[in-house]
């Protein structure tokens, strides 16, 4: 099995120094850089498997490096934020990224959000990056609701017959949609079901994610209901 390739953009040296060699130990592979002009030279240059982000590095800050291989890439991305409830957590997500971890972070919490990315971008991966078939799939996993097509099994989205682009993370969370039309679904369900969190997190994760989503296939498509969660339109 092919060693997972982490990109670690940190501009404290003590901190990225420690993390590459808890990673390391762990069995990633890892390139690190201080700062985030440097950090995009490396993702062009090495196409890593994740990118973990600070978001206060010199050169070019955090969330904008976000924004910059988001343009060019579905690869999973987390941000490291020293604040939980700073306006750069919501910065970030709103750029593209998948999940964030707070700082300072424990080693084994954030492996195992490194980890849990990656299976969401492995289960629902295929369907990052823009590439589709033709066809749409076998008739048991083609999910239809007005304009919107969802096939389960080949992981393709189409809105009006038009290939819809997403994120790994998106995908997860339309597929926990189109599963159950019409059913509410917690924000706490959905971090469950999506991110993988088996205690209560941050449900801004979930608002932000469900919004990206909304700007794809469509504002109306999927519905809040205030003080539940979110619903797919049937």
């Amino acid at each position: 099995m092919a060693e997972t390739h982490v990109l670690f953009v940190e501009d404290d040296d003590v901190i990225r120094e420690a993390t590459q060699l808890a990673l390391e130990r762990d069995g990633f592979v890892v390139t690190a850089m201080p700062d985030g002009l440097s950090g995009l030279e490396a993702f062009r240059r090495d196409q890593p498997d994740i990118a973990l982000l600070d978001v206060m590095v010199p050169g070019l800050d955090g969330v904008s490096l976000c924004r910059r291989i988001r343009d060019e890439s579905t690869v999973p991305v987390i941000m490291l934020s020293a604040r939980a409830d700073s306006i750069d957590v919501v910065l970030g997500l709103e750029a593209g990224a998948d999940d964030y971890v707070t700082k300072p972070f424990d080693g084994a919490v954030l492996v195992a959000r490194i980890r849990a990315v990656l299976r969401r971008f492995g289960h629902a991966g295929r369907a990052a990056g823009g590439t589709y078939d033709d066809g749409a799939g076998p008739d048991g996993g083609l999910l239809v609701f007005g304009d919107l097509e969802v096939d389960t099994e080949g992981m393709e989205v189409r809105k009006g017959g038009v290939p819809v682009g997403l994120t790994p993370t998106e995908m997860r969370l339309l597929l926990e949609f189109s599963s159950a039309p019409g059913t509410v679904l917690s924000r706490d369900k959905l971090l469950e079901r999506v991110w993988d969190y088996g205690w209560g997190g941050d449900t801004r994760v979930v608002d932000v994610h469900v919004q990206r989503l909304r700007t794809k296939i469509g504002q109306d498509r999927i519905e809040t209901v205030r003080g539940f969660g979110y619903k797919l339109k049937a």
